[in-house]
Formats: structure tokens, sequence, C-alpha cells
């Protein structure tokens, strides 16, 4: 895995202002068929609860970043054969990490599935201020669960 430099706030706000962001978001189900969510303590979607993901650094491959992003946001390393992809998506905010006035933030989301055999975890909290294990109609009906938590488990005709 390359090691990539890490951007100052003002080098990473001008990149948020002026590109999309390249993330993965993993949708970890238990055994029960239930999803982790955490409760967001950064923007965007602050405060609301959100899948664990985080954006692929410059020269990471895809399968380094679904080993290090599992390894921050679960503190567990995934395979990246155990994630399966389900989907890309798009996410956009109208705020960003800086809350710098008028800079909107946008994803493009590599969403990848895995399932563990124990739902017990200890995930970090660098990211999230809780955990919870929900169901997927727990997850579509709760209004505290992230817009863009919900579309991945909606139906498209």
């Amino acid at each position: 895995m390359t090691k990539s430099r890490h951007l100052s706030h003002e080098e990473f706000l001008k990149v948020v202002e002026n590109t999309p962001l390249v993330s993965i978001d993993l949708i970890v189900f238990d055994p029960e068929g239930r999803v982790l969510v955490g409760l967001r303590k950064n923007r965007p979607a602050q405060n609301t609860w959100f899948v664990p993901g985080g954006k692929i650094q410059k020269d990471e491959r895809i399968a380094d970043a679904i080993r290090r992003i599992s390894e921050v946001e679960l503190g567990v390393e995934i395979s990246p054969d155990k994630a399966h992809i389900k989907g890309v998506y798009e996410h956009l905010y109208p705020d960003n990490f800086a809350e710098a006035p008028g800079i909107s933030t946008h994803y493009i989301v590599l969403a990848y599935e895995v399932h563990l055999k124990s739902a017990l975890l200890a995930p970090p909290p660098d990211q999230h201020a809780n955990y919870k294990w929900l169901t997927i109609q727990e997850i579509l009906g709760d209004p505290k669960v992230h817009v863009n938590t919900k579309a991945y488990f909606k139906k498209t005709s």
C-alpha cells in the first residue's frame, strides 16, 4: 500500500470545493441480518445515523482502502474478498467538514456489503459518538438515519 501525503486543512477544503471525493461505505451485517450504524460526530451528515465508511486515499488500491477503512471504522480488518460490491452511489451535502460557507461536499461512493460471523465489535469512537445494530425496517423508519444510508436498502424499480 502506498502511503499518501496528508493535505493541510486549507488544501483539503480546496479539493472538496472543486472535485468529488471517492469513498467506500461498509454495509456491515451481523448474523441476525441487522446493520451497523454510527451516530456521526463530523460534517457532513453530523448527528445522523450512518454506515461506517471513509475516503479512498491518493494511490490507494480499493482492496487496501477496504482493509484500512474497516480497521479505522470498525476496529477489525475486513478482508476485501469478504466485501461484495452493492453499487455505486452519489452523496451530495450542502455543507463540508470545515463548516466553510458556500462549499458543498460531493461523494462518489462504492458501497460494499460485509457479513460478519459475530456482532461483537468495539469500533473506535473517532468518527461516531455511538453505534447500534438496526434491522433494515428500523433503518427505513428512523428519521435520524441519514437518507444516504436509507438509499442502500430501498428497492429500485
